[in-house]
């Protein structure tokens, strides 16, 4: 048993660090949404950020936009040209997926410096990507109404996902270039 435990503790280490910091990262996070205070960014600050970062978006691609609170519901509202185009909700602000991304990332970690900055640099192309994803999708559901569900369902949740990936796929190129430089010392 101890040689079978000894042969996978890589794997072991790996599960369990990736579940600990998921946990622990997921755990910060909806402390966070349970205390925030939204009087001045509902429904909390990130949401409303990427609400706004949207908005930005869509205008600087040439369409008027508008986002408005949902309440009472939890969600900031996207107008595209005076039409409701889409709820942004806390699901939509990438938190998650970018607690995900980082939760690999320390299980899979590298150098400290690189691991750090290539999380980091990840995170950011993560919040990004949403970003754009949401202007995208509001300004195809404003020209392109009947594939609502399409865009919403399937081709831009690929996008992220996608992305986030990607970016494992580049760190592990990354990564196992740092093994093979070690172990060729």
């Amino acid at each position: 048993m101890r040689q079978l435990i000894q042969k996978y503790a890589p794997v072991i280490r790996f599960i369990f660090t990736f579940l600990g910091s998921y946990l622990l990262l997921a755990l910060l996070y909806n402390l966070y949404l349970q205390n925030f205070d939204s009087s001045s960014w509902y429904p909390d600050y990130l949401t409303h950020l990427v609400a706004i970062q949207s908005e930005d978006v869509v205008d600087a691609l040439g369409y008027d936009s508008q986002i408005r609170s949902g309440y009472p519901e939890a969600t900031m509202h996207l107008m595209v040209e005076g039409k409701f185009v889409a709820r942004i909700i806390e699901g939509c602000n990438a938190a998650s997926i970018i607690i995900l991304f980082v939760s690999f990332m320390l299980a899979f970690s590298g150098k400290l410096r690189t691991t750090f900055f290539f999380t980091l640099a990840g995170a950011v192309i993560i919040y990004i990507t949403n970003i754009l994803r949401i202007a995208l999708m509001a300004i195809g559901i404003y020209e392109y109404p009947h594939q609502a569900h399409f865009l919403h369902t399937v081709a831009f949740p690929l996008v992220i996902y996608g992305a986030v990936f990607l970016l494992w796929v580049l760190w592990i190129i990354v990564y196992s270039k740092q093994i093979k430089n070690e172990v060729s010392r």
